[in-house]
């Protein structure tokens, strides 16, 4: 049967707990400028502009500044993650959201201001497109250093992602990386967090590691070669930030 999204409302999930420790910022990282602007008002932008209805921000530290950046946006709800325990803690903390939706759940990262709407919008027709409980969103990267890679089988048939320093000396020549953005099922969503762990060198649950629980246990899992290049761009440090600004700039429509 095809994921039918009339169904439901569209819930999206933004990942906004983190702080910008490597961008010399007091800030949370979401709320770092950039080209003037917090980072995570592109990131809504863009969620408004797909037609997303329901917006969930995982907020940490210094919440208050997220909550009240995004005080006048009437789709955004906020869900505390106290402690920073990974991304698929922050996805935990949405427990009692998920379980009460029914339909494509979204996940992207709240401090990925060149997120596209059209990206959004293919993401989630692939998904209602297809019987899969779970699509991500990827892209071929020139230099896909410091991303995890999209193992596939010889038929192309999605197997996994292989962060980099898991990955073989031929995985990691794989260019099509994982760049945090995802659509679930809501209730196979809820199933596969159940089953994350923290037994790893960091101690934290990873939203990563969801799809590969997913395979196990027999699920559909795709990935989806339908985002921009830009949006690999990720912003780790200043160099990194004017870089992207940049873009942004390019990208700009002539007035």
């Amino acid at each position: 049967m095809q994921n039918n999204p009339s169904e439901s409302t569209s819930l999206a999930i933004v990942l906004a707990a983190g702080k910008g420790t490597r961008m010399k910022s007091e800030l949370p990282k979401v709320l770092v400028p950039v080209a003037g602007r917090p980072m995570i008002r592109y990131v809504i932008d863009a969620l408004n502009g797909a037609g997303i209805d329901r917006i969930l921000v995982v907020v940490g530290y210094r919440s208050d500044l997220v909550r009240a950046e995004l005080a006048s946006e009437p789709n955004v709800e906020f869900v505390e993650q106290k402690e920073q325990l990974g991304t698929g803690h922050a996805v935990m903390m949405c427990r009692d959201q998920l379980a009460q939706h029914r339909g494509p759940v979204l996940i992207v990262a709240g401090d990925s201001p060149l997120l596209q709407v059209d990206s959004v919008r293919k993401l989630l027709e692939n998904f209602s497109a297809s019987e899969c409980d779970c699509v991500i969103g990827t892209v071929d990267k020139e230099d896909p250093h410091g991303y995890g890679r999209i193992v596939r089988d010889d038929s192309g048939r999605f197997m996994g992602i292989v962060e980099e320093k898991d990955a073989t000396s031929d995985q990691q020549g794989i260019r099509e990386v994982n760049v945090s953005t995802y659509v679930f099922d809501s209730h196979q969503l809820v199933a596969a967090l159940e089953q994350l762990t923290d037994k790893n060198a960091q101690g934290e649950y990873y939203i990563t590691d969801c799809p590969a629980a997913m395979l196990a246990v027999g699920k559909n899992v795709a990935a989806e070669k339908v985002l921009q290049p830009c949006e690999s761009m990720s912003i780790n440090n200043t160099d990194e930030l004017a870089l992207v600004e940049a873009e942004l700039q390019r990208m700009a429509p002539v007035k």
